[in-house]
């Protein structure tokens, strides 16, 4: 019973959430006044440097900064799977000086977290959905593995794996989760603190197997340096199109593709939410951006508040049930 109350909760948060957004986008009494004109703005990265949060974060500052004709400065405050960093950004002034790049993560949290610092309704205002990308299950070189199929077939007979994430209720973590509760796989899962921590494990070997986006590996997988198994999302990856997806390799239906978004504190003016919006749409439309996430292959969005609200609420649906039934919790902050 407990378990169907929270789910309850869930979908009233879903309707908050889409009754928020409706509100963002049409009010319209706030003026933009002198901004962004009075003072630099602050771009949170809520993962460490090195991971993808952070690249998008500096990919993106240098064309929003000539959209807007002020200096953008992108700074990094990792940690609780993008909770530190998104609480910094809701504890700042709602002035349109302060944004957050976020994580798949974001979409998680609430339910995996026994108590946020903040209220993802009140405090926090979406902005934009950059875009999003499928994840890639990457093995070492020093593991043995060379493909997807060997891996289950020595999972199913017993050997036990190991697989790195960017941290407890990441949406990698809770992809591969799902697969191994749906192939009956005893894997041990070994959080990060963001990305960067995790591929310098993976390349070491420290790590038997690494789950991330395709942005995050990919580098590593045309160097040479970690093998590709197998894509998160229904299609394969254009950039990656010799590497096969969970859901043609035994397991169809299976999607769980990375995303990344900016959000304001919650009170900030909903007409500079909107200018902000329209500043990073630009920007993310530039050849130096565009052509960037890309080539990494990012599916760029560029969605607006509402797009961004619903595309949250969706999320948090999904997953947080899983998380729900499955007993994830992560107490710490």
């Amino acid at each position: 019973m407990e378990v169907f109350q929270k789910i309850a909760k869930r979908a009233v948060l879903l309707g908050l959430l889409a009754f928020s957004a409706s509100n963002l986008v049409n009010a319209q009494s706030a003026g933009v006044g002198t901004w962004p004109t009075q003072k630099p703005i602050r771009l949170i990265a809520v993962f460490p440097p090195g991971g993808s949060v952070d690249q998008v974060a500096r990919i993106l500052a240098p064309a929003l900064q000539a959209e807007l004709k002020q200096n953008v400065i992108v700074e990094n405050i990792g940690g609780a799977s993008g909770v530190i960093g998104t609480a910094a950004m809701t504890r700042s002034d709602p002035d349109g000086y302060t944004f957050a790049v976020v994580f798949d993560t974001h979409g998680v949290n609430p339910s995996l977290k026994d108590k946020l610092p903040y209220d993802t309704i009140k405090d926090i205002a979406p902005v934009t959905l950059i875009g999003t990308s499928p994840m890639v299950l990457v093995a070492s070189k020093s593991s043995g593995i060379t493909s997807f199929k060997q891996l289950v077939e020595m999972s199913k007979a017993g050997k036990q794996f190991s697989y790195g994430s960017i941290g407890i209720g990441s949406l990698g973590h809770l992809a591969m989760a799902r697969l191994a509760k749906q192939a009956g796989f005893d894997w041990n899962h070994i959080p990060y603190r963001g990305g960067g921590p995790l591929m310098q494990d993976a390349l070491g070997g420290q790590v038997q197997l690494a789950i991330g986006s395709e942005f995050l590996v990919k580098p590593h997988i045309e160097s040479g340096s970690l093998i590709p198994l197998v894509t998160t999302t229904t299609k394969r990856s254009a950039a990656l199109p010799n590497v096969p997806t969970i859901s043609e390799s035994g397991f169809p239906g299976f999607n769980a593709p990375a995303w990344w978004a900016i959000l304001a504190p919650g009170k900030t003016p909903p007409a500079i939410v909107n200018a902000m919006n329209q500043a990073v749409t630009k920007a993310l439309k530039t050849p130096a951006v565009a052509d960037k996430l890309k080539a990494q292959g990012i599916d760029i969005v560029a969605g607006n508040p509402e797009v961004l609200n619903n595309f949250i609420g969706k999320q948090i649906g999904m997953w947080g049930k899983f998380v729900i039934e499955n007993n994830i919790k992560e107490t710490g902050q």
